[in-house]
């Protein structure tokens, strides 16, 4: 966000989100993004909100944080040499503008095979346990991710090209 000359304030809610994905990933992350904006926009009324939700998801399953380093491990065995989509969802909320506008983004992201070594190596450079799929693109991408189709800052969980065409249409003016 700052990329894009954004000023802001980072303010986590201590919301009950639905990691069970037994809606769909999609109707999941839209859920979570809400819940997170409305609940901020309460008690900042006078504030644009912006809420987000991110997982990874192999076809309909989510996988969400893993509970553990075993649970870690089979997430990205189960990922290995295979194509997986990350929706993040994006909740923009601004109570006193009645603004109310959600929207998701999806990305490709194909894993190279991974061997236990592999996975070892990657292990020793993220802390797998708190993010969805065990995994985040930022560090040792090289190691797991063959490519990626679509935003890779939406696999980062924020796809800021697209926030910033929504607001463009939304009204909203930063640049000048």
């Amino acid at each position: 966000m700052r990329r894009m000359g954004l000023r802001f304030e980072i303010r986590p809610t201590h919301v009950e989100e639905d990691d069970s994905g037994s809606a769909g990933p999609v109707e999941m992350v839209l859920e979570n993004a809400k819940l997170k904006a409305s609940t901020l926009s309460d008690l900042e009324p006078d504030a644009l909100v912006l809420g987000s939700d991110t997982t990874v998801a192999l076809g309909e399953r989510v996988l969400s944080k893993p509970t553990d380093m075993e649970d870690a491990r089979c997430m990205l065995q189960m990922l290995s040499g295979r194509t997986h989509a990350v929706y993040t969802a994006v909740a923009l909320f601004w109570k006193l503008g009645s603004l109310a506008h959600v929207f998701f983004e999806c990305s490709q992201v194909r894993f190279h095979e991974l061997d236990d070594a592999r996975i070892n190596q990657y292990f020793k450079l993220v802390d797998p346990l708190d993010k969805a799929g065990a995994y985040g693109i930022q560090v040792g991408r090289e190691l797991i991710v063959k490519s990626v189709e679509g935003s890779v800052e939406n696999v980062m969980g924020l796809p800021i090209q697209r926030l910033a065409l929504t607001m463009e249409e939304l009204g909203f003016d930063f640049m000048s």
